[in-house]
């Protein structure tokens, strides 16, 4: 994954210094990240007969999956089960057999869009690696930046601050790459997908784990990890419970946990203090969005992502996102799919197109956004530009046994799935048929709203 370097003072001025001495490539598609989403949205983009570039801020392609050592990977886009630097390897395979262009150890500044022709504006990415500063020109950027976790800080843990907390990530790169041991007695915050996982390498390592402690009624994580990573190793999950407190001086000693009322509020009384020596966190993804907001992209304040339309192009024109830059994925597999898709959208834009894969099908009075309701806690794409079948993608808050999606636009029940259960671990997606999109236009409708309602079982 790569991400914007912080602003720094000076930088501006160092690179206005720089001037025309700073050399130029141009590509027609410039992808920034070199993890599952920007390879395989390169590829795509390649196979559309772009010329394209991937800058990495690593040294390796492979993104994340580099320290996913567990298998799980490859289940539905290569129809068997691998690990996920074997997952990583086979698009690094691909990658390396084609000319697209690597910039790896290479930092992004920013995204300047500048000058422009009759038909598209040609955007400048700017990159630092330890041997020089380099400018790329492409017609298109995707972006590909991937995510980082929830730290401490952002959760406001209180107690002292000593040695051993760790995001469950780092705690991973320290296990499965550096070959380092994080402690002996663990707790896990956040029963997130990487935390089940965590739970269960830590045991392998021969770190106890005292046991995995969850904010909500429900685990956050796919049914299946809760099976293989707690159930089958004996490690408790504790819902409705949350690390109050941190204790110790130089090294965590033990934590606080209670247990939490209906509005997530500790409980006085159900404080009970458990000892360890270390305290991973699982408890929560941001999409790594920096360098997209100084690019002047819109982002959704439900995702933290872009918004975008149907070829996930976002807000600045040539500009297109995918990944879990865009939204937090749980599988890679559903990450490939999408960045081919956002890679296809790429090429044919900067190869003229203008429009991205669906050129054919756009029609300028379709101006659509896209709502959530009900307990769909968000909806993407943002906007809809195209009167053609198109992807929703959406996420429920909280588990249901039974619900509806239903689509809504100008006051009208447009369509209505069939009831059926929903988690907020698995994000759903729904196809949109372009007769739908056509009514709520002939409504004279400005949005579409994706509703999840709950349904009473007889």
């Amino acid at each position: 994954m790569a991400t914007t370097l912080n602003m720094v003072a000076g930088r501006d001025t160092a690179v206005a210094a720089a001037g025309d001495a700073v050399p130029t490539q141009a590509f027609d598609v410039v992808v920034i990240g070199g993890g599952p989403a920007g390879m395989a949205a390169a590829l795509a983009a390649h196979k559309g007969g772009a010329r394209v570039a991937i800058v990495e801020r690593e040294q390796h392609l492979g993104g994340i999956l580099r320290q996913c050592i567990h298998p799980g990977f490859g289940l539905s886009h290569f129809k068997q089960e691998l690990t996920g630097p074997e997952y990583a390897q086979r698009f690094i395979d691909q990658v390396r057999a084609t000319d697209i262009a690597l910039f790896l150890d290479s930092m992004v500044l920013g995204i300047d869009s500048g000058e422009s022709t009759e038909d598209a504006a040609l955007h400048t990415v700017t990159l630092m690696s330890p041997a020089s500063m380099l400018q790329l020109t492409g017609r298109a950027v995707v972006l590909a930046m991937g995510c980082r976790e929830r730290t401490r800080s952002e959760i406001k843990i209180p107690g002292s601050r000593p040695a051993g907390v760790f995001t469950a990530g780092l705690a991973q790169r320290y296990i499965n790459i550096e070959n380092l041991k994080p402690g002996s007695r663990a707790v896990i915050l956040g029963s997130g997908d990487i935390g089940l996982i965590m739970a269960r390498r830590c045991t392998l390592e021969g770190i106890s784990v005292e046991g995995v402690y969850e904010l909500m009624p429900y685990a956050n994580g796919l049914r299946r990890n809760v099976k293989n990573c707690l159930d089958d190793f004996g490690i408790p999950l504790h819902l409705s419970t949350t690390v109050t407190r941190v204790i110790g001086h130089d090294r965590v000693e033990a934590v606080e946990v209670s247990k939490v009322d209906e509005h997530l509020a500790p409980i006085a009384g159900t404080e009970r203090v458990v000892p360890c020596d270390t305290l991973l966190l699982s408890v929560g993804l941001i999409p790594e969005n920096e360098l997209s907001v100084a690019a002047g992209v819109e982002l959704d304040p439900r995702t933290r992502g872009a918004v975008v339309d149907q070829s996930l192009q976002t807000s600045v024109l040539g500009i297109f996102a995918c990944g879990n830059v865009l939204h937090v994925h749980d599988l890679a597999d559903n990450v490939t799919t999408e960045s081919e898709r956002a890679g296809t959208a790429a090429a044919a834009y900067a190869l003229g197109c203008g429009a991205g894969a669906d050129a054919d099908a756009i029609d300028p009075g379709c101006q659509l956004t896209v709502s959530p309701a009900g307990i769909a806690g968000y909806a993407l794409p943002g906007r809809i530009t195209a009167v053609a079948l198109t992807k929703l993608n959406f996420r429920v808050r909280r588990p249901v046994d039974a619900a509806r999606v239903r689509i809504l636009a100008g006051g009208e029940e447009l369509f209505a799935g069939k009831v059926r259960p929903f988690k907020p671990s698995v994000m759903e997606s729904f196809p949109l048929p372009a007769k739908v999109i056509q009514r709520a236009l002939d409504l004279g409708a400005s949005e579409i709203v994706l509703s999840v309602d709950p349904v009473e079982e007889a």
